[in-house]
């Protein structure tokens, strides 16, 4: 059932870049309506929208590294995660988005986080932020173990977009909650993007993607380029903030499992591997 979110909340979801310099990698934030962003999350079965501004994923703001070791429960997070959360300005506003994708991608549609802040005219704003795929349900009573960061890393990563325009993805994965899509799903959303991986909670969120060749033009064409990187006029491409892509996915991947039609594991260029892979595919 899709939930619509109250025309107060509109204001939290502003795409704006961090102070200065943008990304990590010094490029601008890029960032689409409000009307769009506040509406990247309504969620149903494994498909999924997103609209995350790359950006975010930046920890000038929110630093999700001071989330894993509590529950994720308004009242347990830590004094510095709650005041960026809560802070009015413009990095409060992109705490919250992220943080929303965050519950989004650990939590099911059954649990949620709710706490409040006050804007800069005092006015209270009460948020209650719903789950959905259910990757790391556990993390409302302890703390957040070292292979569900990675899974809630690669959701998050998956879901980023440069445009801020929300699109609808199929999320596939070895993990219990992605690894069986319907039928509708696999024949609604034929086309692999790509595959997304990496560690959101530490000092240095580091991230990484890869694309399937063929669909690539097609991905690009959809609004979603994370995986394959926006191409230039000069022939070049360039690659979402935060988000480094390593290549073909069949070069730096396992090949797609017969069932479930994912990569079962990914590797960075630096030689480091992993099996909490989200594989992304689009109509």
């Amino acid at each position: 059932m899709k939930r619509r979110i109250h025309a107060r909340h509109l204001r939290m979801f502003l795409l704006v870049s961090l102070p200065c310099c943008g990304g990590s990698d010094g490029f601008s934030a890029e960032s689409g309506s409000v009307e769009e962003v506040s509406s990247a999350l309504r969620n149903y079965n494994a498909l999924n929208p997103n609209a995350l501004n790359p950006n975010a994923l930046n920890p000038n703001a929110l630093d999700p590294s001071t989330l894993a070791p509590n529950r994720l429960e308004g009242s347990s997070l830590a004094e510095t995660a709650f005041t960026a959360i809560t802070d009015p300005g413009e990095l409060g506003a992109m705490s919250r988005q992220l943080l929303q994708y965050i519950v989004s991608c650990a939590l099911t549609p059954s649990q949620s986080l709710s706490f409040s802040w006050h804007d800069e005219l005092g006015e209270l704003h009460e948020e209650a932020y719903s789950g959905h795929l259910g990757l790391a349900p556990g993390w409302r009573d302890e703390p957040l173990s070292a292979s569900r960061r990675q899974w809630i890393s690669a959701c998050v990563a998956s879901r980023a977009n440069r445009a801020g325009v929300s699109v609808m993805i199929s999320s596939r994965g070895p993990h219990v909650a992605l690894r069986y899509p319907d039928r509708s799903e696999v024949t609604s959303y034929p086309r692999e993007e790509g595959a997304f991986w990496g560690n959101l909670f530490t000092r240095s969120p580091r991230f990484y993607a890869c694309y399937n060749e063929s669909n690539a033009e097609s991905s690009r064409a959809l609004g979603r380029d994370c995986a394959a990187g926006l191409l230039r006029a000069d022939g070049n491409v360039r690659e979402c903030p935060n988000i480094h892509i390593v290549g073909s996915c069949d070069l730096a991947c396992g090949g797609l499992s017969a069932a479930g039609g994912y990569r079962p594991s990914c590797t960075s260029h630096g030689g480091e591997s992993s099996s909490a892979v989200i594989t992304t595919f689009l109509p």
